[in-house]
């Protein structure tokens, strides 16, 4: 197919269809999954892109691969530099890797420590520098002039562009059907080859990006203001504080609309992709589900593409995230009962809460604190329930038996 974008574009159909030539058989072939779980729960017909299958567990293999490819034998010797916070530094070393290229890759300090370790599997040089990904770039870029290494930018390259790109030629020939994809947002290398290639086979077809409420880079340059960022968020492989020249300009012309999410859907959507689809998404991976869930208006009844972009969440995070997930659903509920300090009463508070069918986590015994009575007992009880309804049905049950508990 001609290309039907403006000729000024940085990227054009041509150059995502030559990578997708040079990626065949190099990388995984990804599924577009549909699921009529989450299309239930969204009131969207959603198709899910799991990129998370690939070897490095995220789509930044595509641009990386793409991108080495082009190098001259020379710049092939002396050796490739990147910043990244995991996902672009996995995609580079593996690749370099495979094709004999020297890696180095700065990572911010704060990066998850499995990124880390995987990076350095495959077999690159890794220096941890700065606390924030701007930070590592700069690093990055003295070491690379220093040493006379090629930089590999993860997001603002034509070539990375390009090759994010053959994500959007393989869901539409599988699902011609697609009205709207969804994609995260960090500098906006990903959004941008997705937009580029959907709007020359589709033009009709809406590109929502998607970013953390805590990094509204591109939503605020898109608007022409200023962006506000900073803080803790769990979807760090979109924590950008700056998009690129080129993205922008690309996104600008050719995104519909960039929508952002709180942490709580973040974590909502993480935990539906375990629970629904048995596929595991890191925080920025899980973002396009995230849109749906906080912005359910704006997709209903739309046939909808989500980019699951990785997989790499660490065990620690994904367990703390499932974890919460139970407690706001009031599967795990803390109550506190205070009582008679006498024998036998935490064996008859536990027959209550066992007969009606819950289940004892933890429990902490507190006699000494001064707003406990002198002959009394303090029990702070941490049970699994069924749901918030089963929950009320053992407090219930507890107050009825003469030791009605408060929720803490």
């Amino acid at each position: 197919m001609p290309d039907t974008l403006p000729p000024e574009l940085p990227v054009t159909l041509s150059d995502i269809q030559a990578a997708a030539k040079v990626l065949e058989g190099q990388i995984e072939r990804t599924e577009l999954a549909h699921s009529k779980t989450l299309s239930a729960i969204t009131g969207a017909e959603v198709w899910v892109k799991l990129e998370n299958r690939q070897y490095t567990a995220a789509f930044k293999e595509r641009g990386a691969l793409n991108k080495l490819s082009k190098l001259s034998d020379n710049e092939k010797k002396y050796g490739v530099i990147a910043a990244s916070a995991g996902n672009h530094a996995q995609g580079v070393a593996y690749h370099a890797r495979r094709l004999g290229i020297p890696a180095t890759i700065v990572m911010p300090q704060t990066t998850p420590f499995n990124k880390v370790e995987h990076t350095r599997d495959h077999g690159a040089r890794v220096l941890l520098e700065g606390m924030t990904f701007d930070e590592a770039k700069a690093h990055a870029y003295a070491v690379c002039e220093r040493e006379g290494l090629t930089f590999v930018h993860p997001f603002d390259d034509a070539d990375i562009i390009a090759g994010q790109g053959t994500i959007a030629l393989e869901m539409l020939a599988d699902n011609p059907g697609l009205d709207t994809l969804v994609v995260p947002i960090g500098g906006g290398g990903l959004i941008s080859g997705i937009a580029i290639a959907a709007k020359a086979l589709k033009p009709e077809i809406r590109i929502i990006g998607v970013q953390t409420a805590m990094y509204p880079a591109m939503h605020a340059a898109m608007r022409g203001k200023p962006a506000k960022t900073g803080g803790a968020t769990i979807a760090e492989g979109i924590a950008v504080r700056d998009v690129g020249d080129i993205t922008r300009q690309i996104c600008e012309r050719m995104v519909d609309d960039v929508v952002l999410v709180e942490e709580e859907h973040l974590e909502r959507a993480i935990t539906l992709f375990v629970e629904v689809e048995k596929t595991i998404a890191e925080g920025a991976g899980a973002a396009g589900l995230a849109a749906l869930l906080a912005h359910p208006s704006r997709f209903y009844g739309r046939k909808v593409g989500l980019v699951l972009c990785g997989g790499n969440i660490d065990t620690r995070l994904l367990a703390s995230v499932l974890t919460r997930a139970l407690v706001r659903e009031n599967r795990l509920a803390r109550i506190r009962i205070v009582g008679d300090d006498r024998p036998g009463l935490l064996a008859l508070v536990s027959k209550i809460i066992g007969d009606n069918g819950a289940n004892i986590m933890e429990v902490a015994h507190n006699r000494i604190a001064l707003d406990v009575p002198a002959k009394g007992a303090e029990f702070d009880i941490l049970m699994e329930t069924r749901d918030s309804q089963h929950t009320q049905e053992v407090i219930d049950a507890l107050a009825q038996a003469g030791y009605p508990p408060r929720a803490i």
